[in-house]
């Protein structure tokens, strides 16, 4: 019979799942652990999304695990290659042998008295319920809900008489060679599909509200190929890793401090790629500032150069109705149509949608507070990777299982069996994500609060984190710990009082 206790439960066999089980196999090898994947494959994202040009939208030297120099020639690379990456990583490492496919976690429980978080998973191949028992809950479940993206009802949807598909739900062998395609949206998923389909299709359109801030950037580093020449694949790695890390910064708070002439760069190479006639003006100049939203990347000019040769157009009008033909814009322009693409966006989820109860009570996840963006107020033994938005996510997700691995260390050296988050005094309160974007804004408020000063905020900022997670103070004073034996939980004083140097 399988095991049903062990002393880490990781829920997810994506990105973040894969590098948190390395991370707890190197740092605490004695640990027990199993990860529950509610599909049949490893690989989250990178196995769910099928569409054409499936890719990243971030550079591999950063969004590669820190253990695991990315060696491919292209940066921006699509995403079979990155799941070969993930699974070449769960394989190496012997992680790929403690996975539970088809476990699609609902719920989980915590018992103080035991402490041990009861979690129930569906077995998709049967539809029973499995129970499982852990000391700690490592959440790497990614953002957003795998059940289906976010589509709108649009009007006259019925009517129409070609094939209407999301990104998120690509269906297979579907034929776009020699049709005319509209794309719906201007995010990363449109500006990646438009170029992909258009070799094939006789025209593509990206039909959007409003525009998005688009870069072009090379689909190969040369910093890291010269330096894969010369030196050590590690060093090479790390090296062109943190040229991006702080590439990125710079670019980030100048966007932050000079949001008008960053965003007065980012429209002029635009305006440079698509020629001195195209209208920048209406297509490709949003009315918000760089950064309130995610910025859109495009390896080596692809969608522009897909613009310029009249594969593609791009349209900035509202849709009316759907017709039998295609799209009526409320221009009163058509747009001829044989598949119409809805790349409107995904439904964020917090936990994976699990419910989580402690002791009884159910967690609303809308009143509690996040602590250092890992764990929750008043919520033990739970953790949960959730990467940046201006940054790549791999990361955030690194520092999360370096502190998580330290606080395993720290609670076994001091026979600990819980660490709960206390909150005490007013913590002041911001939205958990700073963010504009529709995915985000239509989910605010199901999501956890942050305050307004660390350990409860959340910092945008991958070098602050290291400090902030790396080498956090794990005493604190509102991390507090039951000792082992101990029935009641001490709210007041965390037990112990030594510091422990940060590693």
């Amino acid at each position: 019979m399988a095991n049903t206790d062990f002393d880490v439960l990781i829920v997810g066999a994506g990105l973040s799942g894969i590098g948190a089980a390395f991370h707890l196999q190197d740092k605490c090898p004695g640990k027990t652990y199993a990860i529950l994947e509610g599909r049949e494959a490893i690989g989250g994202t990178w196995d769910l999304f099928r569409y054409p040009g499936i890719r990243s939208d971030s550079d591999m030297h950063t969004l590669g695990y820190i253990f695991k120099p990315w060696e491919e020639r292209k940066a921006i690379a699509d995403g079979p290659s990155i799941l070969k990456y993930v699974r070449e990583t769960a394989a190496e490492n012997g992680i790929d042998q403690n996975i539970r496919y088809n476990h699609l976690v609902q719920r989980a429980s915590w018992d103080s008295d035991k402490a041990l978080w009861t979690v129930e998973a569906e077995d998709k191949t049967t539809g029973e319920v499995n129970r499982l028992t852990c000391r700690f809950l490592y959440m790497c479940a990614g953002y957003y809900s795998y059940e289906g993206g976010y589509k709108p009802d649009f009007p006259g949807e019925s009517t129409f008489e070609g094939d209407i598909v999301h990104p998120q739900a690509w269906p297979e062998g579907l034929d776009y060679a020699g049709k005319k395609v509209v794309v719906i949206g201007s995010g990363a998923t449109a500006v990646t599909i438009v170029p992909e389909m258009a070799k094939a299709a006789d025209h593509v359109t990206m039909l959007q509200r409003s525009p998005t801030y688009v870069v072009s950037r090379p689909a190969e580093d040369a910093f890291a190929t010269k330096a894969r020449k010369f030196l050590p694949s590690k060093v090479a790695y790390s090296l062109t890793r943190w040229k991006n890390v702080l590439f990125q910064m710079f670019f980030f708070n100048m966007a932050r401090k000079r949001p008008e002439k960053v965003k007065e760069r980012i429209v002029g190479m635009a305006q440079e790629q698509l020629g001195p006639d195209y209208d920048v003006a209406t297509h490709f100049t949003p009315s918000y500032n760089p950064w309130d939203q995610r910025l859109c990347l495009v390896p080596d000019s692809d969608l522009f150069e897909t613009i310029r040769s009249g594969k593609a157009s791009v349209v900035t009008d509202h849709i009316e109705t759907f017709t039998p033909g295609g799209i009526r814009l409320k221009s009163g322009e058509e747009l001829e149509a044989d598949i119409i693409v809805s790349a409107t966006g995904l439904q964020l989820e917090f936990l994976g949608g699990m419910e989580v109860v402690v002791d009884g009570a159910p967690v609303k996840a809308n009143e509690t507070y996040g602590y250092r963006g890992i764990m929750f107020e008043n919520v033990p033994n739970l953790f949960s990777t959730f990467g940046y938005t201006n940054a790549s996510w791999t990361l955030k997700a690194d520092l999360t299982s370096n502190f998580v691995t330290r606080l395993l260390q720290y609670m076994d050296k001091k026979n600990l069996v819980e660490a709960r988050p206390i909150a005490d005094g007013d913590l002041g309160e911001e939205p958990w994500l700073d963010f504009s974007s529709g995915y985000v804004t239509r989910a605010l408020h199901k999501l956890p609060k942050q305050g307004t000063e660390t350990p409860w905020k959340l910092h945008q900022n991958y070098l602050k984190d290291i400090f902030l997670l790396r080498h956090a103070n794990l005493e604190d004073g509102v991390l507090r710990y039951r000792k082992d034996g101990s029935k009641k939980f001490d709210t007041k004083h965390p037990p112990v009082a030594e510091s422990v140097a940060a590693e």
